[in-house]
């Protein structure tokens, strides 16, 4: 067996408000839209790459420490990798994202930033090191 897709499936309860904000505010174009009977509707954005990330309670608890200051992430917690976090964090706020902790630069040199997403999850923006190259 070979696994082809990590898809996470959210329950959104505000659905418009939540496609926009990720379609629109973060900019994750539309995969698959579908309506279906009796007003049921899905829309697949495209995330880039996905990863299953795995951590125990001392990760967890850590991770929430240094970006936070405090245990806040729920059991899961959407984490998107995007070039400015900074600027992607005052996008994601401008949309109707609710602040949880600023730009922090960890300690494993990653820029990382907590919100809660309209009508959705816990979420982190992430912008991972640039590569120097050789010197």
């Amino acid at each position: 067996m070979t696994v082809r897709q990590l898809r996470l499936v959210v329950h959104a309860a505000d659905y418009d408000r939540a496609v926009a904000f990720f379609r629109d505010a973060l900019a994750m174009p539309v995969a698959e839209s579908y309506s279906s009977e009796g007003g049921a509707e899905v829309t697949v954005l495209d995330a880039g790459r996905a990863t299953l990330e795995l951590s125990n309670t001392a990760q967890i608890e850590l991770i929430d420490r240094v970006e936070v200051g405090r245990r806040v992430a729920p059991r899961f917690r959407l984490a998107l990798e995007v070039e400015d976090c900074e600027a992607a964090t005052r996008t994601a706020l401008a949309a109707g994202a609710t602040p949880v902790a600023p730009p922090t630069r960890t300690p494993w040199e990653s820029v990382n930033a907590r919100l809660d997403a309209p009508g959705t999850i816990h979420l982190t923006l992430f912008e991972e090191p640039t590569d120097p190259g050789p010197a």
